[in-house]
């Protein structure tokens, strides 16, 4: 975004952040982004609303889970509750992604991005969330995937096999990185601000997540010690 509001002119595809006028050009980094996302747009407004609420339903119902035992008491078993849980979470995932789509394409693309070098290093990215996501699915089964210990389903031990050998929580920064590299591939200043909001969105999810995780199997050592 130049100094006035107007849009830079075309720029050379991998040559094009070379051609920008660096005097005209505000500093900041966000404010450059910001000048190119339409923050009022609905579709970029369903996008956020989707990305925030998703961690905070699965979240809610969890713990009321945990607490209550209603889902498992109407499904009849904590096995066919977390089934239907996690097919109600890959439903509002696959929801939050079409969101996100619509939202890169109802918005202007950032031309210095817009180039085939750019568009294979976006690819990279994805495929690297992919794997995070996958391998980290693989390690935890899907009972272990879709909140299994709120249920009442523990593991007999924590999975320490890749990717989380690698880092904590390799299936959020695994999605994470696939929107990344989706929003890269289409050269998306807002697929880039949405991603921020994704990562935002399980950052905040992790801060609640892992400690409650813990205190369900401190419960269950305790137990199995007074047995």
């Amino acid at each position: 975004m130049l100094a006035g509001g107007a849009l830079p002119s075309h720029l050379d595809c991998c040559g094009g952040l070379s051609n920008l006028d660096y005097s005209k050009v505000d500093s900041s980094a966000m404010t450059l982004l910001l000048g190119y996302v339409k923050l009022t747009d609905s579709t970029f407004a369903a996008a956020v609303l989707c990305i925030a609420f998703n961690p905070l339903f699965w979240n809610v119902v969890a713990r009321w889970e945990h607490k209550t035992r209603v889902l498992s008491r109407v499904c009849g078993s904590p096995y066919t509750a977390c089934y239907c849980l996690g097919a109600v979470i890959l439903l509002l995932n696959f929801i939050r992604s079409h969101c996100f789509t619509e939202a890169m394409r109802s918005q202007p693309k950032l031309e210095g991005l817009d180039c085939l070098s750019v568009y294979y290093a976006g690819l990279a990215v994805l495929g690297i969330g992919f794997l995070f996501v996958i391998s980290s699915f693989l390690a935890l089964g899907f009972i272990g995937t879709f909140l299994g210990d709120y249920f009442g389903i523990l593991k007999e031990e924590k999975v320490t096999s890749f990717p989380f050998n690698v880092m904590d929580n390799p299936m959020y920064w695994g999605s994470t990185a696939c929107y990344l590299g989706w929003s890269i591939m289409h050269a998306s200043p807002a697929g880039l601000l949405l991603t921020a909001v994704v990562a935002v969105s399980y950052m905040i999810a992790m801060l609640y997540e892992g400690p409650f995780t813990e205190e369900i199997y401190q419960q269950k050592q305790k137990a199995a010690k007074n047995k």
